[in-house]
């Protein structure tokens, strides 16, 4: 087996205030004549919002579109065939995405189900099974959290199963080719979406860290975003027109971004995906709620790493053991997420979850693409016994 990796990102990433203004000409760089804007209907109606701005920079440069708002949360397939209808009718010849995971993570599915024939869920779920190339793509992003505009992974729930499905289409194709990140687009966003976006970024970053896949380039990049989430996160869900936390958790959410894009997650997000599914719970939530949880379960194989998150989270370590240390940072998780309103168990959400689906659920997560580089491998029961303990 071969020692070497790669490590995927965007072409270009613009970072920080006023970089939305780059939007346009990137699109001419990239040979656009006609871009396809994908969106939700609650962005493309703000007034002088995202959308708005970023139309207004494709008017300056000289280029038609024509906007696509039927994204819906946790993004279905029906969404997706929606969307390649008019990018057909409406001759487009690249796509932009504005918004949060979901418009990124349709777009990019558009852009397949453009170039490839065959249905999304039966034929393209899973890692590399894109042959041919797709359209160019700028992601333009409106919170901290999801990171799509830098990764190859769509997440998109097929509706022709019952239970939906929620399944991953990974692909080094699917990487935009240009992501900005301009924080000024971020700061009227609720406290309740930062910290659901918040802690889906922490996710990214301390899954990545433990997971089978790390390197020192992803453990780089996921220290730094969880350093900078424990810094600021609060902040930016207190005072959400804190423009510095704002900015900070840009980067923070980015740098997740790279570290699980190249490195991997585990059963958090494995078993993220059946809670959307199922009861389409958003993402971040479901992460959330799961992710002390499924590291607990996951504690003993990565003992030293944890140490070093509790450390990273402002726990005093002087005298624990690296057990008492590595149990410290799954406290330290848990006090974040109550300071910043998210629910501690899954019976606390607002969503009726079934303990009777748990184990179908667990057979899904244990089949999920991400779970295969989770540190500690589990049994359909004992995935199915973290539900429990989450419920």
């Amino acid at each position: 087996m071969s020692d070497f990796y790669d490590y995927m990102l965007p072409t270009v990433n613009f970072m920080g205030q006023g970089c939305v203004e780059v939007v346009g000409e990137r699109c001419k760089i990239l040979g656009a004549e006609k871009v396809l804007l994908v969106t939700d209907d609650f962005l493309s109606g703000l007034d002088a919002g995202p959308v708005q701005i970023v139309a207004e920079n494709l008017n300056e440069a000289g280029l038609e579109y024509v906007i696509f708002d039927g994204v819906t949360p946790n993004p279905k397939d029906k969404d997706v065939y929606a969307g390649l209808k008019i990018y057909e009718e409406e001759n487009c010849d690249m796509i932009l995405t504005v918004g949060g995971g979901s418009p990124h993570d349709c777009g990019k599915a558009i852009g397949v189900a453009a170039t490839h024939a065959g249905d999304l869920y039966q034929d393209y779920a899973g890692i590399e099974k894109l042959e041919n190339e797709t359209p160019p793509i700028v992601c333009v992003n409106t919170t901290a959290g999801t990171a799509s505009e830098v990764t190859r992974h769509a997440v998109i729930t097929d509706t022709s199963q019952t239970p939906n499905v929620k399944f991953v289409i990974v692909s080094w194709r699917n990487t935009p080719d240009v992501s900005i990140n301009d924080p000024e687009l971020m700061v009227a966003k609720s406290a309740g979406l930062t910290a659901a976006t918040g802690m889906d970024a922490l996710t990214h970053a301390l899954e990545t860290y433990v997971s089978t896949g790390a390197n020192p380039l992803t453990d780089a990049a996921a220290l730094e975003s969880m350093k900078l989430i424990a810094e600021n996160l609060r902040n930016a869900v207190y005072n959400g027109e804190n423009i510095e936390a704002r900015e900070n958790m840009a980067n923070a959410s980015v740098l997740a971004g790279f570290a699980f894009n190249n490195g991997g997650l585990g059963y958090v997000h494995a078993m993220a995906h059946q809670l959307g599914g199922f009861y389409d719970m958003p993402h971040g939530i479901a992460n959330a709620i799961l992710l002390p949880y499924v590291e607990k379960f996951n504690l003993g194989a990565k003992l030293e790493r944890f140490a070093r998150i509790a450390e990273i989270f402002g726990v005093n370590t002087e005298g624990m053991s690296t057990r008492e240390a590595a149990e410290a940072s799954l406290e330290a998780i848990k006090e974040l997420a109550q300071d910043i309103g998210i629910p501690t168990s899954l019976s606390e959400s607002k969503f009726d979850i079934k303990e009777v689906d748990f184990e179908e659920m667990a057979k899904y997560a244990l089949e999920d693409g991400n779970a295969g580089t989770n540190p500690r491998k589990g049994t359909v029961e004992q995935v199915k016994a973290i539900f429990e303990d989450a419920m």
